[in-house]
């Protein structure tokens, strides 16, 4: 099974839902804060790869939402320097296995990389009820607000 460096925001409960589902699939999680982690900008970029730079921002960021910040309108370097600043505008989260580097938890392509089964059948039906969920973005509803 696969060491899985996990950059995340501490208390949030989609990251918390993503974690149960690697350690239930028998990876080693190492969990970091993705808000104190000293990033820098090629850093940072390593883990976004050839995304669209939209697909780097978190859309749940309150300065996102409130629309200060527009990730459409928003070059690669500025988006850097605005999460160097802001981490909260990171998308999360940020996984790192071996060389490999990935941002966001799509079920379909983390399962493909480094596997998603359970290694024990008595987790197999949380780990299909969590594979089902929409284990992006923030798991709070749409009313919420964000406390820091």
């Amino acid at each position: 099974m696969a060491r899985v460096i996990f950059y995340e925001k501490p208390g949030c409960k989609n990251n918390i839902r993503q974690k149960v589902l690697l350690t239930a699939a028998g990876h080693q999680v190492i969990a970091y804060s993705l808000l104190t982690e000293p990033w820098t900008k090629e850093r940072l970029k390593s883990f976004f790869g050839d995304r669209p730079v939209v697909e780097w921002f978190n859309k749940t960021a309150p300065s996102v939402r409130s629309g200060e910040v527009n990730p459409e309108n928003t070059d690669g370097e500025t988006a850097l320097l605005m999460m160097l600043k802001d981490p909260l505008l990171i998308r999360r989260p940020l996984l790192e296995v071996g060389n490999q580097r990935e941002v966001g938890f799509d079920v379909e392509k983390i399962h493909a990389w480094i596997g998603l089964n359970s290694t024990d059948e008595s987790l197999q039906v949380m780990t299909e009820s969590l594979m089902q969920q929409d284990l992006q973005g923030c798991a709070h509803d749409k009313n919420h607000e964000h406390h820091h």
